[in-house]
């Protein structure tokens, strides 16, 4: 009899509807584009249950959700979109009957040190300016290391599940780092990389962030989105300044110019874009269209930017076009830089502007001569695609990350490998392969 009441207990316990398994989803389809922490129409955020069950200036949700889907409260929602299915109205009902209980799995805390099995993904690698720090993304973490890989000074955790971009202010002291979790938010953190210490987040769209990088003058972090958008962050409050939808692609990467006025955003709609950084201000098309663009770094001391595409070729442009536009104008183009052997998904300038590195889904990173487009070296030892590459602050250095999990500096000057590390403490708890 016992069992037979545990397994009637147990079936009643998994009919009932819950937020994870059956509202979350509905709300990250229908609702989320509106009501989100970029977009808080009627000041609701639908992103998290807490926020969900909170409400906005209409009420709480509990109190408000099914009658906005059925009509009985105007506007009928969601708003210029097909009635929500009475199926679906159905579950809302039933998990407030329920007593709107929040089933969502428990989420690893920022306090508790992630343990790691195998080295993740590296999406992003940067030197802080004064070249004693490698910051390397980790899962739902920035890991600093001493620029020799054999120590982590820092473990950044935060929310987003995933790092896909990391940039230091000039002067070192703020680390920015861009992503989210797929499907549920975007996220730029900013930390003081000398302490490790958390400053402040900025939560954004309805999916991850990309290509974040912090302005020359330290104050703004820019960002692109999957929704393809464009955010501008201040770095003081972590307040969104602007937001702008002048592309129609994903915004894979943004870069700013010398006196941080201006920045260039680039997206799968094949556009490299002429932005006011104080306004959002669409200015012009850096670039004549061709294939989807993935990647974007600019020239130390000068307004030139080098833009990776999907189609493999990397393209080296002036950001001031010489003469006014015409039509099919390519008057900013440079040089058009080799087609690679696989699609281009990271590139850095050196910093004294003579070399152009360019890695992506083959294993070996390619080295350019910048004034001419050339080829001058290659790098390998990677075993599969490379998603970040990073020239150290004198130049001198080349760090490499990917598919394998392993960080790789090399000697920019020959391509000699000097150094493999895992970035992550592995399950005994210390880093492997330092100093090989």
């Amino acid at each position: 009899m016992n069992r037979w009441i545990f397994l009637l207990a147990t079936a009643t316990l998994a009919a009932q509807p819950g937020y994870f398994r059956d509202i979350r989803p509905i709300l990250q389809k229908q609702c989320q584009g509106c009501h989100q922490p970029a977009n808080k129409m009627s000041d609701l955020d639908v992103t998290t249950f807490d926020a969900f069950k909170k409400g906005g200036k209409r009420g709480t949700a509990i109190a408000t959700v099914v009658k906005y889907l059925t009509g009985e409260m105007q506007p009928r929602m969601p708003l210029g979109s097909p009635e929500l299915a009475a199926a679906d109205i159905a579950k809302f009902r039933d998990w407030i009957a329920a007593g709107a209980k929040d089933d969502s799995p428990v989420e690893t805390s920022s306090n508790q040190p992630i343990v790691y099995l195998q080295p993740p993904v590296i999406t992003a690698l940067r030197w802080s300016p004064d070249g004693t720090q490698l910051a390397v993304n980790g899962n739902r973490e920035v890991i600093v290391h001493s620029s020799d890989g054999k120590r982590i000074l820092h473990r950044l955790a935060g929310k987003a599940e995933r790092i896909l971009s990391i940039s230091y202010s000039p002067k070192g002291d703020l680390l920015a780092a861009g992503g989210g979790t797929p499907a549920q938010f975007g996220e730029v953190q900013l930390w003081d990389p000398r302490n490790g210490k958390f400053l402040r987040s900025a939560t954004l769209t309805n999916d991850t962030v990309f290509g974040a990088a912090v302005s020359p003058d330290g104050s703004k972090v820019s960002v692109g989105a999957a929704d393809n958008t464009v955010h501008m962050i201040d770095t003081a409050t972590g307040k969104e300044l602007f937001k702008n939808s002048n592309h129609e692609g994903w915004v894979l990467g943004t870069v700013f110019g010398i006196d941080s006025k201006r920045f260039v955003t680039v997206s799968r709609d094949r556009a490299a874009k002429l932005t006011d950084s104080n306004t959002g201000a669409f200015l012009e098309n850096v670039n004549l269209l061709r294939g989807e663009l993935t990647a974007v770094t600019r020239h130390p001391k000068k307004d030139v930017v080098a833009i990776g595409t999907e189609d493999r070729y990397a393209f080296v442009y002036m950001m001031d076009r010489p003469r006014n536009m015409k039509i099919a104008d390519d008057t900013t183009l440079i040089h058009k830089i080799d087609r690679q052997d696989g699609a281009i998904t990271s590139m850095d300038w050196s910093s004294d502007g003579s070399r152009i590195a360019i890695a992506g889904l083959s294993p070996v990173v390619n080295l350019y001569n910048a004034d001419t487009g050339k080829l001058a070296s290659q790098c390998k030892g990677h075993s599969a695609g490379i998603y970040s590459v990073a020239f150290s602050p004198d130049g001198k250095q080349l760090a490499t990350g990917g598919f394998d999990g392993m960080v790789r500096v090399y000697n920019a000057a020959n391509c000699q490998l000097q150094l493999t590390f895992s970035p992550v403490p592995l399950s005994h708890g210390n880093p492997t392969g330092a100093g090989q």
